[in-house]
């Protein structure tokens, strides 16, 4: 499955808590809600949102990935409240090494309680069962420690460190790169 045949429907997954689903006009107050956040926004790649335009902004830029047919998020929805409490995705992928990288980005008030590693360990299936991937990676910020056990959890293997790999917000970052390849997420089931 190419990437051209698998985001015309981007499939909604399912956890025991978690439903991954395609965003909608209809949560931009939720992810307004989590997006304003410094806190939450502290480690990832876009600013702080201003305002609700700012969130509709994302929003209206996801659907038109939909769209296209492009890569595009999912939305994290905890199934228990029907609300968007962060999205997840695969920021980048390359079908003809069968590899692909994940990000991920949660509300802060639900931190600390698995939502992430279960989110991630549902991408990991889909993408080593559906998409045929062999290998699929995940990179933080040096100091972003939380993301870091996420990956660790997630049974993600730590390959070192890219220094100034990515000029964010004014400065160049160095990114821990954690993987797992397919038979090692086999191996975990």
């Amino acid at each position: 499955m190419n990437s051209k045949t698998m985001y015309p429907y981007l499939p909604t997954l399912e956890t025991e808590r978690l439903r991954l689903r395609k965003l909608t006009l209809e949560d931009v107050e939720d992810i307004y809600e989590y997006g304003s956040n410094d806190e939450v926004t502290r480690y990832v790649t876009w600013d702080t949102h201003q305002s609700l335009s700012d969130s509709l902004q994302f929003v209206e830029f996801v659907l038109q990935r939909y769209e296209e047919k492009e890569v595009a998020p999912w939305g994290i929805q905890l199934k228990e409240t029907g609300k968007i409490i962060g999205t997840i995705d695969f920021v980048s992928r390359s079908p003809h090494h069968r590899k692909a990288e994940i990000g991920y980005v949660l509300s802060q008030e639900h931190w600390g309680k698995g939502i992430v590693p279960e989110a991630v360990n549902e991408l990991l299936t889909f993408g080593f069962t559906k998409l045929d991937l062999v290998r699929i990676e995940a990179r933080c910020f040096i100091e972003n420690a939380k993301s870091e056990r996420v990956m660790e959890k997630s049974g993600m293997t730590f390959e070192g460190i890219l220094r100034k790999v990515m000029f964010v917000k004014g400065e160049h970052r160095d990114l821990k790169v954690y993987s797992i390849l397919k038979e090692e997420f086999d191996c975990n089931k």
